[in-house]
């Protein structure tokens, strides 16, 4: 019998596509609908109800079964709970990370093997390669779209059961794969906002989970220069709706603009700065808890690695300078931008990612 392979198919392209390939290659292949939020599920921000369309439109030209299955209480325990404490706390969580580690690729795996399947497959721009009986987690083929950076907690038992088809193509080809199949989702738009709940107004959609405290905004030297709406709607770097107007001091040829630079809990301020190259907003090390390292054991220190401190940064050169129970701390060649509390930093040798930490 071929082996039962069950593919995540969320209504997209990519998806889609995995489930066409595994098809076409002789599996044995059921997809499955993950429905993971429920709140507003009838608002014009949440897109569940189209997306199980689209899903199954795309398994009916595939010809594979589609199952619907229900994890959004375990979504709101594991993932959600924890994208609001960390809000609470003034941090800037990575919700994508966490849905990954304790959604697609926990409950959905458990739930494919009560279905009988050996592995499971994603839409992800991500590679595993294993060797000599470990396996690795590498970047997707498609610079551009690699997505390894929200698996970085993958462990082994995961990797060995996962597949990623997508992984080794670029997106311009999973496309035209796609209109030559007949898939009616070839050209639908790659999805944004917060996994699984979507693309939506994100301080109106925070407000109503938390509760707003407003309180003062100053310069770093201390002059108090307006009020913020609760430092939960902020985060580090941000320069867009901070509700400052004009561009005091302005000089010419100079970056004016005014960037959150450091968020107060104790006194409840919001610390901004001016120019995007502030020295506030550098720094050349940074401190990180629960590590989480692909290969089950952190990489060796004091030797170079690459480092991501957001998902679309450009690699930094780094050394690990300490490692401590689940703590780490990183040292950079140069200092970079905005490091953000409460995101992931993620290490690499070259294409292979060795995991990462939550940046304290």
């Amino acid at each position: 019998m071929a082996e039962r392979i069950v593919v995540g198919m969320s209504g997209g392209v990519d998806s889609s596509v995995a489930a066409l390939l595994l098809k076409r290659q002789g599996y044995d292949v059921v997809g499955l609908f993950m429905k993971n939020w429920e709140d507003d599920d009838d608002g014009e921000y949440c897109s569940t109800r189209q997306d199980l369309i689209d899903a199954a439109a795309a398994a009916d030209v595939v010809g594979v079964d589609l199952e619907a299955v229900n994890f959004a209480a375990e979504y709101k325990e594991r993932v959600f709970a924890s994208f609001l404490a960390e809000y609470s706390a003034g941090r800037t969580p990575n919700p994508d990370v966490l849905c990954n580690a304790e959604i697609k690729f926990k409950a959905f795996l458990e739930h494919a093997m009560r279905l009988g399947a050996s592995r499971i497959a994603t839409g992800h721009y991500a590679r595993v390669r294993e060797r000599g009986g470990r396996f690795e987690l590498l970047r997707g083929t498609d610079v551009s779209k690699d997505q390894s950076y929200f698996l970085h907690r993958l462990n082994q038992a995961q990797l060995s059961r996962v597949l990623f088809p997508v992984g080794e193509i670029r997106k311009v080809e999973v496309r035209r794969i796609a209109l030559e199949a007949g898939l009616p989702n070839h050209a639908k738009k790659d999805s944004t906002g917060i996994c699984f709940i979507g693309e939506r107004p994100f301080r109106e959609f925070l407000n109503r989970y938390l509760p707003t405290q407003p309180g003062p905004i100053v310069t770093h030297e201390g002059a108090r220069i307006g009020e913020h709406v609760g430092l939960a709607f902020y985060t580090l770097g941000q320069r867009k709706g901070i509700g400052i107007g004009g561009k005091r001091g302005s000089r010419s040829g100079e970056d004016s603009a005014w960037y959150v630079a450091r968020k107060d809990l104790a006194s409840n301020t919001l610390v901004v700065v001016q120019g995007h190259d502030h020295p506030l907003l550098l720094s050349r090390s940074l401190e990180a808890l629960d590590a989480s390292w692909v290969s089950g054991a952190a990489p060796e220190a004091r030797v170079p690695h690459a480092a991501k401190t957001r998902y679309r940064q450009a690699d930094a050169s780094c050394k690990l300078a300490r490692v401590a129970n689940g703590r780490i701390e990183l040292q950079f060649a140069d200092p970079q931008w905005a490091v953000t509390p409460g995101q992931s930093v993620v290490l690499y040798d070259q294409e292979t990612c060795l995991g990462g930490a939550v940046i304290a």
